[in-house]
């Protein structure tokens, strides 16, 4: 049975870092994409980023690129390091897996809260 556990959420200024853990379990993940996503009150769950265990290549949604950095460990967890934080970060932050076109694991979430 596949575990997604994030952590790491909190309270920050803007323009303050984060750094989010998904610690993963429950099968070999080396032919899985990771991802990060958010929900923000009101609004649907939009994509973050995600990086592709095998090789670490990654992909970042435009309106974090430069800010937001996606990366794993080799003891299967997955970091998303966040800088410069603005308000409109704010939300609910949910770590992914997925072997083909679709997300078919989901963490239970981190909050994420930044203040202006």
């Amino acid at each position: 049975q596949v575990q997604l556990v994030e952590s790491g959420g909190g309270l920050v200024q803007t323009g303050g870092s984060l750094r989010l853990s998904c610690a993963a379990s429950g099968r070999t993940f080396s032919s899985y994409i990771m991802g990060w996503f958010r929900q923000a009150p009101g609004k649907e769950r939009e994509f973050v980023a995600e990086i592709r265990w095998s090789d670490r290549s990654t992909y970042y949604a435009d309106s974090v690129k430069g800010r937001f950095t996606i990366s794993r460990d080799n003891a299967n967890t997955v970091y998303l390091q966040m800088n410069s934080l603005k308000p409109e970060d704010t939300a609910v932050y949910y770590c992914g897996a997925r072997s083909g076109g679709r997300y078919d694991y989901w963490g239970q979430g981190t909050q994420v809260t930044v203040s202006s």
